[in-house]
């Protein structure tokens, strides 16, 4: 139960983070194959699904809550360190995913497909993050299916591995109001303000909701392609996995103090010259193999 919930705590922080994928998290936990068969015959089996989904979810919701509080202060504060973190629990998947191969002989289209889904995600990554305008979220019809459209695009890239949905939500502008509406809700709800709290149902009622039925609709078709399909399945799940360090560290910004900043690659190494910035890499160091070793941990 708790390593489960420590499982979906991972899930929720990579989901909030712009350009790391959660789907790529529930790769390294080694749970995605479960979780989109539990999603897709929930009602089948409503009881055993119920408490494999639970401590997932309530670890998903703590991270959502606590990430919408501290998440970008991290980024701020320890760009490199928190960077690194989710490129070793990227990282550590792979010994996972090349169990799923390696007695099968690789075809020429398993290659094209690791490539084609390493080049996706990289293109993804080096186009930047120019986030759209700000979105609107006071309440009224338009907004509301807005606001369900919104969630269901999210979710269904949320469940890809490699493909991140709160960089989808950024470029859309929504990713800021969510984040900011999640941290304002539960500050209404510590100080029992009843206008603030109507005011965030409003908002993740219809965007929840979009995200059930994203996540359901492109769950299915996930697990069409695994059954049909497995190996490509994997290989194109691997070529994600390999890109994402990638596209974590193209992502990565100059601290506010500019100690150390881990684009361009330049910057990092001016700033190993410093004391400060040999701390920083070495942190970062730690950081990537306790990451790793969680993966590897959470995986078995």
């Amino acid at each position: 139960m708790i390593k489960d919930i420590l499982k979906g705590i991972v899930i929720g922080l990579a989901n909030i983070i712009p350009g790391v994928s959660g789907g790529t998290m529930m790769v390294a936990m080694g749970i995605y194959d479960k979780l989109i068969h539990c999603i897709t015959h929930l009602f089948k089996e409503l009881k055993k699904n119920i408490m494999i989904l639970l401590p997932i979810v309530i670890g998903m919701g703590i991270a959502l809550v606590a990430g919408s509080f501290t998440i970008k202060e991290l980024f701020i504060l320890f760009p490199l360190q928190t960077s690194l973190c989710f490129v070793g629990l990227v990282v550590g998947s792979l010994p996972i995913m090349w169990k799923n191969v390696k007695e099968n002989k690789i075809k020429p289209g398993h290659i094209i497909a690791c490539v084609a889904f390493f080049a996706v995600v990289v293109v993804m990554a080096l186009m930047g993050e120019t986030e759209g305008n700000a979105a609107d979220l006071s309440f009224n019809v338009i907004n509301v299916i807005k606001l369900f459209i919104v969630g269901v695009i999210a979710a269904a890239t949320m469940v890809v591995p490699g493909v991140s949905g709160s960089m989808m939500l950024l470029l859309l502008g929504y990713y800021n109001p969510i984040i900011s509406a999640i941290s304002d809700f539960f500050a209404a709800l510590v100080a029992t303000d009843i206008n603030g709290l109507i005011k965030g149902v409003g908002i993740f009622f219809p965007f929840g909701v979009g995200v059930l039925v994203g996540i359901f609709a492109v769950a299915k078709l996930i697990e069409i392609i695994f059954a049909k399909f497995p190996f490509y399945a994997y290989w194109a799940i691997i070529g994600l996995i390999v890109a994402s360090p990638i596209a974590i560290i193209a992502k990565m910004k100059p601290t506010s103090t500019g100690l150390i900043a881990a684009s361009p690659i330049i910057d990092i190494a001016v700033s190993m010259i410093s004391p400060i910035g040999v701390l920083t890499i070495v942190g970062g160091i730690i950081a990537l193999v306790a990451g790793f070793i969680v993966a590897i941990k959470l995986g078995e």
